[in-house]
């Protein structure tokens, strides 16, 4: 019976503890018929570096602008991936740290590069076990829309298949090599073509662009592989993860917007390169803002400020 008891003062205290917790946070402002979601990724370090505080804040934003889900752009789970849906590090990585009650929506994920690691079906198949967990496909794509009538694409992609320096090892990723990326590349084009929607956002791990100390080869693939298709269907903004600080850059001549969104928990140095229009090294997460007539980025760093604010406009078909 103690034992009961203690244990309820332990939970009741942890839970007056977070109500009473004071969290700063500056909130975009947003139009009230817009549909609102965050963007996160590189989240998961066992709750370590800034994780916890990051996702508290997610959680304030969450209860406090009506977000409608969270895309997880990848490496949900350092560093090995994971090996089941009952590996312990779906608790310590997620379901312990994004607990607040208005992260129970949707989340809908991809796999990075540390998920290849590991058991790549297992993200899926935790599908089936969460109710916010949504990962139907290693690829796909959802549609949402703003209360005014703005309805945007969401089209999430698999981008670590698409890179040599993974399909080639096939001892550290043994997935990746096992996807064919040309019907992937297929099915991006065409989900995309047909796309008749206001916003066309692509969501994938690795970035197109980007300054890192990461290896060049990447990026050429990328933009060997991917970008082509970006830039033919004039999509509004590409969000990426993998490098673990903010960057938005538009490279010369190019309408796409793309966006390296920071790490949930541990992030990196940056500087600015060509076509760098912001970057910061702060880490954090990105709130998502789309009406029929704007689409609207605002990068949420560690401390809850808005470092960054991007408002897209649709000036092309």
């Amino acid at each position: 019976m103690k034992r009961i008891i203690f244990s309820l003062l332990v939970i009741f205290g942890a839970v007056l503890s977070y109500a009473q917790e004071n969290i700063s946070i500056t909130l975009p402002e947003v139009s009230e018929s817009a549909v609102n979601f965050i963007v996160a990724n590189d989240l998961g370090r066992n709750g370590y570096y800034e994780q916890k505080p990051i996702a508290r804040i997610m959680g304030y934003a969450a209860e406090n602008m009506s977000i409608e889900m969270v895309a997880a752009a990848g490496d949900i789970h350092h560093f090995g991936g994971i090996a089941s849906v009952n590996d312990p590090l779906w608790m310590t990585n997620y379901e312990l740290i994004y607990d607040h009650p208005e992260l129970m929506i949707d989340w809908y994920a991809v796999c990075g590069n540390h998920e290849y690691r590991g058991n790549t079906q297992a993200v899926l198949d935790y599908s089936h076990v969460s109710r916010r967990w949504n990962a139907p496909e290693k690829y796909y794509t959802k549609v949402i829309q703003s209360e005014d009538g703005g309805t945007c694409r969401l089209v999430f992609i698999d981008t670590t298949p698409m890179m040599d320096k993974y399909r080639n090892d096939s001892l550290t990723y043994p997935d990746a090599c096992k996807q064919d990326v040309a019907v992937q590349l297929h099915w991006i084009d065409s989900v995309l073509v047909h796309s008749t929607e206001k916003w066309k956002i692509v969501i994938g791990h690795h970035p197109v662009y980007a300054e890192t100390k990461k290896e060049k080869e990447e990026r050429a693939d990328m933009q060997a592989h991917l970008a082509p298709i970006l830039e033919k269907n004039k999509v509004d903004v590409y969000f990426c993860g993998h490098i673990h600080n903010f960057q938005h850059i538009r490279p010369n001549s190019s309408k796409v917007n793309y966006v390296v969104n920071s790490a949930g928990s541990l992030s990196r140095p940056v500087k600015a390169i060509e076509g760098t229009l912001f970057c910061s090294p702060d880490p954090g997460f990105t709130i998502c803002s789309a009406d029929n007539q704007t689409f609207k980025f605002f990068f949420i760093n560690h401390k809850g400020k808005i470092i960054y604010d991007y408002t897209v406009r649709k000036n092309h078909k």
